[in-house]
């Protein structure tokens, strides 16, 4: 079994990093969560979870030992795989995710692609007293403690991502980001740069 990788950043993508360990590059499937935490860096320790089936064997990597166990949580719920998973650690923060499975914040679950209200409610009943075990430190959703930005323009930009295709847990929270660091941004350019990050 492979705890952890440890190596050279040879590829990154939004979902996909190439470690490369002693002249073997490892294709890690990721989340953006672990994707926003080693961009830029050029040596990386990503903690593995192995999927091994009759027909594919993947690697999913995370930065931190937290995140890897919340991922091993979900997979563990009747109808979620792994890439279900990472969709919901991609669309929250470790601590945001916590938040929204111990305060059993089903809209929240709800509004990430591919979580019907079943899923939603089968996540907060199968982990609610699990998450408490792992001692991570919930926080609400961004969206319940969003900093103060323009909010016309993160409506109109919202609005533009999700007519896109994308979910919109992920979208507000890319959006926030955007216009936090450049509060002036219009909107044409805070869709731009969101589609970088999505």
């Amino acid at each position: 079994m492979i705890e952890y990788l440890k190596g050279t950043l040879a590829e990154l993508s939004p979902a996909l990093a190439v470690v490369e360990c002693h002249g073997v590059g490892y294709g890690v499937n990721i989340s953006l969560n672990t994707f926003s935490a080693i961009q830029g860096k050029q040596e990386v320790k990503l903690w593995i979870s192995e999927s091994i089936r009759e027909d594919a064997y993947q690697l999913w990597g995370f930065s931190t030992r937290a995140e890897r166990e919340l991922f091993l949580l979900l997979t563990s719920v009747s109808g979620i795989g792994a890439g279900t998973s990472r969709v919901i650690l991609s669309s929250m923060t470790v601590s945001e995710l916590a938040g929204v499975i111990s305060e059993g914040n089903d809209k929240m679950l709800k509004s990430v692609k591919g979580i019907g209200p079943k899923a939603a409610q089968r996540i907060i009943v199968d982990l609610r007293d699990k998450i408490g075990t792992l001692g991570i430190e919930a926080s609400s959703p961004a969206s319940a403690q969003a900093p103060a930005v323009n909010k016309e323009v993160m409506d109109e930009a919202v609005a533009a991502l999700t007519m896109l295709g994308f979910s919109p847990a992920p979208v507000h929270k890319a959006v926030v980001r955007i216009l936090t660091d450049e509060p002036s941004a219009p909107v044409e350019r805070v869709i731009k740069l969101a589609l970088k990050m999505l």
